[in-house]
């Protein structure tokens, strides 16, 4: 039996295991795996959430006891030191030999540590294994056992930086981004679009520092801060080095291989180096003078190289594609195709807005037919799409610019449907899977969810950036069998949320727990305990202060967090519309709480900076002024924007002020899916933007046009007309089952507009619904609004009165101390966050 020695088990190493031993003719071969660390192949991709749990089983891509089963014999803490290729055998660190048919050098790379002075002081560490995660957690435990605030910097700006960025967050550590060019991701992004990653990511409460070249690393011993020259410095107790990697080729230097003159070991379309019985695959492999640091590209190294060992025919394509799309901090970012269209090249559509913290550029050719690259901030949800649609060619719309700013009109959606694009097209990337083999997984192997098609056909196993895609193909593939795709809330539930919420409804449970030991499994999670809350307070009006533990933060506490730990205050002004004693009010509690004050997008004021402990005192004061919760914090009504109207506007065609401040009241602490606004303006002038809130009126003459399902979010959308030229009860009416249908039937945390967009028959079939009660349901959704009218209470109140409710308004579970870390400074007349100067 012939032998094949892997030297390096890491996610490429793992994968040339799992599809060799995959393969009949894999079995013939007697497989010896060499790994450096002391643990089975993991997932390097998702490192960073080892920080969520800390937990090294949840990363792992097999067991130690998967390469028993498959006859792999797996040496952990060993590394091989030299390579004899006369001899055909190789030597570890333990000076043991073992002797190779194949061997196959998978051994990745290193992260590049510049030679900077002071780099050896304690404190300084680089983001590349789990060893060096748990070391980093252990060194910030001491950062914090002497200053509740640490700092660590983070030496590069690249997507690793941006990840260990994200690991010192998770560490309870304030981040600084240190990197060398004028942007972030500088391989990735151009400066637009780096500059919007930048302003969001500051959002976040992390700080960037760009142009800085680190010349010192300060510290007696251990870091205490960067030098970058003339007495610019930065204090620090901790530095994470992710400047980039180099290729760990030091086993092909001991044997004369073919190096690349920057380093890697050269190898053919074949995966073979220059001798022929050994083989590089992944960050060690110089192919095409490239060396690739993405997963998929290693992937199919692996496959090839299998192939040829198996004596199979079978090439690494000549073009690679480098695309990418990852979540940095909360923050979509992706790239497909060239990111950068020189004017000769081609043509760039560009779309900004930067108060969402989005940009998207598309790269299309001169004869605007072909789509040859771009790049997304912000909201990279149509990445799949436009990257299959960049690989294969596929013919642009007449108005490109709809691919990134949404259709106009009526026009429907500018991309088709993901059945559109050929069987050859490539799905998943990392594991090579075509959009043909995905069909045929649903539509002849019977497998009918995403979680069963990735288990026949490994798709969304890597990356898992192509898991909206799959999904779809699943969905599409089994509407054609006359079949509808289940939606489950989360593992936990094998139910949606319209089916949880008919359990709830029907079997009158009021409780999380009780839910969970009825028609649920496990403990719960993060993702269904926030829903289910939402599904209480919406069938049984259910305030958030009731079976706190499952909501999330901003409602257990019933304001939003702010990026320095205070929480903000917004008291209900129902449709802009306050009388001087109020604002007095308002002014003199802000005054004595020393609030930033700042008037809202909603026609309302909203008060930044309060303490935990002062939230019940502020509430009370304001309570007693005649103000109650205006539900900043929830996934329910905000506001009713207004036009001041026919009372004053010489141009209003009725009283919108009125019809605002009766609609917000009426709407007012209903909790939906979603976050939901609306607007009345008393003309068509449209002053007060009903056309970009979820419902909105605008006066005609003859009555109110009603409009629904628009927003202003990350893709804005207009909203459609619903009815026109209709009374004022009637248009409540309608608005009523609107809202109502809408939280029956909507995703979690899903927006009217994409919920109306995705809603079979849209708008027409929303009308006979709600107007022409196609259903028979409309006297139960008139019914269950007006219970929900009937039942509100104010969360506030609730809070300031119920004493041990009251009692969860302390920083310290065992101490009455305030939070001595907060600290301001002055901008303007008023303070700021110390970290925002």
């Amino acid at each position: 039996m012939k032998t094949i020695i892997v030297v390096g088990n890491g996610m490429v190493g793992y994968k040339f295991c799992e599809k060799l031993v995959s393969r009949e003719a894999g079995k013939q071969f007697k497989l010896l795996v060499f790994g450096e660390e002391p643990r089975a192949a993991y997932d390097r991709v998702h490192l960073s959430e080892f920080f969520e749990n800390q937990d090294a089983k949840a990363l792992e891509l097999a067991p130690m006891a998967w390469y028993t089963q498959n006859n792999i014999e797996l040496i952990v803490n060993e590394r091989v030191t030299d390579i004899h290729r006369s001899k055909k055998s190789i030597t570890t660190a333990s000076d043991k030999e073992f002797f190779y048919d194949h061997l196959v050098l998978a051994t990745g790379s290193a992260p590049f540590v510049p030679p900077i002075n002071g780099i050896e002081k304690e404190g300084v560490f680089v983001y590349r294994t789990i060893e060096d995660l748990e070391a980093m957690l252990s060194y910030a435990e001491k950062i914090k056992q002497t200053n509740k605030q640490g700092k660590a910097a983070i030496l590069g700006g690249g997507l690793l930086g941006l990840e260990a960025g994200k690991a010192v967050m998770d560490m309870g550590l304030e981040p600084h981004v240190v990197e060398y060019a004028p942007k972030l991701m500088p391989r990735q992004l151009d400066s637009r679009s780096s500059n919007v990653l930048k302003l969001t990511l500051e959002s976040t409460g992390m700080h960037i520092h760009l142009g800085k070249a680190t010349n010192k690393i300060l510290g007696n011993g251990s870091i205490t801060g960067l030098d970058f020259g003339e007495d610019d410095t930065l204090n620090v107790e901790m530095l994470v080095i992710s400047a980039g990697i180099r290729p760990r080729d030091e086993l092909g230097k001991t044997c004369n291989l073919k190096m690349g003159v920057r380093g890697g070991i050269v190898v053919d379309d074949k995966m073979q180096t220059s001798d022929p019985n050994i083989y590089a695959i992944g960050e060690v492999a110089l192919y095409n003078q490239m060396i690739y640091g993405l997963v998929a590209p290693g992937y199919e190294m692996a496959e090839v190289a299998v192939n040829q060992i198996l004596q199979k025919e079978v090439l690494m394509q000549k073009n690679i594609d480098m695309s990418t799309k990852l979540k940095l901090i909360g923050v979509d970012v992706a790239s497909f195709g060239t990111p950068y269209m020189p004017a000769d090249k081609g043509l760039s559509i560009i779309y900004e807005n930067k108060t969402k913290g989005v940009y998207k550029r598309i790269n299309v050719s001169h004869d605007g037919k072909t789509l040859l690259g771009g790049i997304m901030v912000g909201d990279a949800e149509d990445y799949s799409i436009l990257h299959q649609m960049y690989l294969n060619h596929i013919p642009l719309p007449e108005n490109a610019e709809e691919l990134i700013v949404g259709a106009r009109g009526d026009g429907g959606s500018p991309f088709g449907s993901a059945m559109d694009l050929p069987d050859e097209a490539v799905i998943c990337s990392c594991e090579g899977v075509t959009k043909g083999a995905v069909c045929c997984s649903v539509l002849e192997d019977g497998n009918e969810t995403v979680k069963a098609v990735a288990k026949a056909t490994k798709a969304t196993s890597g990356c898992g950036g192509c898991k909206p895609m799959v999904a779809d193909l699943v969905k599409e593939s089994l509407k054609t069998l006359g079949k509808t795709v289940k939606e489950r809330i989360c593992e936990h539930f094998d139910f949606s949320r319209q089916e949880l919420f008919d359990i709830v409804k029907l079997r009158d449970i009021n409780d999380y727990y009780e839910l969970l030991d009825e028609v649920g499994t496990g403990h719960g999670c993060e993702v269904c305990k926030p829903a289910v809350a939402a599904i209480f307070a919406s069938i049984h009006n259910e305030t958030a202060n009731r079976q706190e533990t499952i909501q999330d933060t901003n409602d257990r506490f019933l304001a939003n967090i702010q990026r320095n730990g205070t929480y903000s205050v917004v008291p209900r002004v129902a449709g802009g519309e306050i009388t001087p004693k109020q604002l007095i009010a308002i002014g003199n509690i802000a005054q004595k709480y020393d609030l930033y004050t700042k008037i809202t997008g909603g026609q309302r004021i909203d008060m930044f900076g309060a303490k935990l402990h002062e939230l019940p005192l502020i509430w009370e004061e304001l309570i007693k002024e005649g103000f109650e919760t205006g539900q900043a914090y929830g996934k329910s009504l905000r506001t009713v924007k207004s036009c001041v109207g026919s009372t004053w506007c010489r141009y209003g065609m009725d009283e919108s002020v009125s019809f605002a401040v009766a609609i917000e009241n009426r709407y007012k602490g209903i909790r939906s899916p979603h976050k939901f606004k609306g607007g009345v303006s008393g003309c068509i002038r449209e002053c007060a933007e009903a056309r970009g809130k979820d419902f909105g009126f605008i006066a005609v003459e003859g009555g109110w046009n009603v409009y629904v399902g628009g927003n202003g979010g990350a893709s804005p959308k207009h909203a459609e007309l619903l009815a026109e030229k209709v009374d004022k009860a009637t248009a409540i009416k309608y608005v009523d089952r609107f809202i109502m249908y809408y939280i029956k039937t909507a995703k979690p945390l899903q927006r009217t507009a994409p919920w109306l967009e995705k809603l079979e028959g849209g708008i027409t079939y929303l009308q006979n619904v709600v107007i022409n009660d196609s259903l028979g349901i409309a006297d139960e959704l008139d019914q269950e609004m007006q219970a929900l009218v009937d039942s509100y209470k104010c969360e506030w109140k609730e809070a300031v009165e119920t004493p041990e409710i009251r009692e969860r308004y302390t920083h310290f579970v065992n101490s009455d101390e305030t939070d001595g870390n907060i600290e301001f400074v002055a901008l303007r007349e008023q303070k700021m966050p110390r970290e925002w100067a």
